[in-house]
């Protein structure tokens, strides 16, 4: 297994991050892939229905994603402590957990699926379709999250290519059959929008076997043999732990979801062009923050190692090295998009169109204000790998609910829709203050996973290859203002080991 514990940690985060932003482009070109055959094939009441049952799909698959978080966090810690016995029981336990919650989520969505489009005022022209589809996917979701978990938990062990690979593998296999399933193309069957969905379950459960069957060939600390099945009974602690910590970093989806909603609403009321502007923007938004959120999954999964190696010192060089490589990484394509915004925008827009210097306008207030989110995003990935989950879900709660929403609402008789453009950088700066707020003075260096995974502060001087000196001094620039002037073990240099 790699090992996330040793070694320089800018080329090592850099290393883990980038297949981490592969799979999210790749998720994201697939998504578009499958609107452009849907609504070229069947026509705009079919894209309305895969639109409506993809709002539930993911909403079932954000419900998950702090539990496999969790997972990889718990898997992390555990292989940094070197108790492989500990990571086996975890294992073992969240297979079962997966097992049973995709069966139920599967089973009642797949039951409940025309009252869910109901309540969401699906269009009655799309309802059709849109059951058909969605009953496809509640079907695939026990594979989707098997997937899901199985992903997660390699980069708790330190791998991450290997995640993008097969994800590489189950986009082109889906992208490649929506068209033949669709259509009925050669020796298909004609499944029209059942096919589309399909496509996803074929895609799902093939490269599912497929992964399972290269761990074992690979006889990794992922898989449980024979005479491990034992593991599969559910250990209280760790379900628990699965759970409580979970759950937070699962809320947070919803937070962010639920304030996406309303903003959009807020957008709505300036008219059809304001929100084209919007909607165009938010596509380039979604591209800026991938950088970011690739390098908190990054500095997570290896500040988790480190925790359960004892290597808090490092794990305090892995975040002034995150922030830097997050400010610099949100900074250079924000600019890029300044520079060529006009050209960028016509790929969402006509030429000529009111809504491009709307967009320009917009992204005048917004773009910047990624910086400081990527830089927030980093610092409650190191706090959530300790098992502190909690505080980042009131920052985000704060920053989008009582700052980002209010502040649009209340300054708009004043500002117009300019309040809504600087309420999001405003959210973004307050997260930044709040996450370093709580890096600096928080007690989140003493929360566990597990009582049962120790951690603390342990001697590393080492940097392993040449080039670290040079990254951890880097590093020391930016950790100055976050480290307390009353806490001896933060204030020593980074290089000098603690006292026993």
């Amino acid at each position: 297994m790699p090992d996330l514990t040793s070694g320089p940690i800018g080329p090592t985060l850099v290393a883990f991050a980038l297949p981490v932003l592969g799979t999210n482009v790749l998720q994201s070109l697939n998504g578009t892939a499958n609107a452009i055959w849907v609504s070229h094939a069947l026509g705009s009441a079919a894209l309305t229905a895969t639109t409506n049952a993809n709002t539930i799909f993911f909403l079932m698959l954000g419900s998950v994603f702090g539990i496999t978080m969790a997972a990889n966090l718990l898997i992390g810690q555990a292989i940094g402590a070197g108790d492989r016995a500990l990571a086996k029981r975890v294992i073992g336990t969240a297979i079962m957990f997966f097992l049973a919650v995709s069966l139920v989520v599967g089973l009642v969505g797949y039951t409940f699926t025309p009252a869910i489009l109901t309540a969401m005022q699906t269009p009655p022209e799309a309802k059709r379709d849109a059951i058909i589809y969605l009953r496809v996917i509640f079907m695939a979701i026990p594979f989707m999250y098997f997937f899901s978990f199985v992903q997660m938990a390699q980069r708790g062990t330190g791998d991450s290519r290997t995640p993008f690979y097969f994800s590489l593998f189950a986009v082109a296999l889906e992208v490649c059959l929506n068209p033949l399933l669709i259509m009925g193309i050669g020796p298909f069957p004609k499944m029209d929008i059942a096919g589309s969905a399909t496509a996803t379950l074929v895609s799902q459960t093939l490269t599912l076997g497929l992964i399972i069957a290269w761990l074992y060939r690979k006889d990794s600390i992922l898989v449980l043999k024979r005479h491990e099945w034992g593991l599969l009974k559910p250990d209280m602690a760790i379900m628990k732990s699965l759970v409580t910590k979970g759950l937070p970093m699962g809320l947070q989806m919803f937070v962010i979801s639920g304030a996406a909603v309303i903003m959009t609403r807020f957008v709505n009321s300036y008219g059809t062009e304001t929100a084209a502007a919007y909607g165009a923007a938010i596509q380039l938004w979604t591209y800026v923050q991938m950088p970011a959120m690739a390098l908190g999954m990054a500095v997570s999964s290896m500040a988790a190692q480190n925790v359960g190696a004892g290597k808090m010192d490092r794990v305090d060089k892995v975040a002034g090295i995150g922030v830097m490589y997050a400010a610099i990484l949100s900074a250079v394509p924000i600019a890029i998009i300044y520079m060529i915004e006009p050209l960028v925008l016509r790929m969402f827009l006509p030429a000529g169109s009111p809504a491009i210097p709307i967009a320009i306008h917009i992204n005048s207030f917004v773009l910047w204000g990624f910086i400081p989110f990527g830089m927030s995003f980093i610092l409650s990935g190191i706090v959530r790998a300790t098992g502190s989950v909690t505080p980042p879900l009131i920052a985000m709660v704060i920053s989008l609910w009582v700052i980002r929403i209010p502040f649009a609402v209340t300054l708009k008789p004043a500002l117009g829709a300019d309040s809504i453009w600087w309420a999001f950088p405003l959210g973004s700066i307050a997260s930044l203050i709040m996450a370093a707020s709580w890096f600096r003075w928080g007690p989140w260096r003493k929360s566990k996973l597990l009582d049962t995974i120790p951690h603390g502060d342990a001697p590393d001087t080492g940097h392993g290859a040449p080039g670290g000196v040079e990254e951890t001094e880097a590093a020391e620039a930016v950790l100055v203002s976050l480290r307390s002037s009353d806490q001896p073990e933060l204030n020593r240099p980074v290089s000098e080991a603690p006292a026993e």
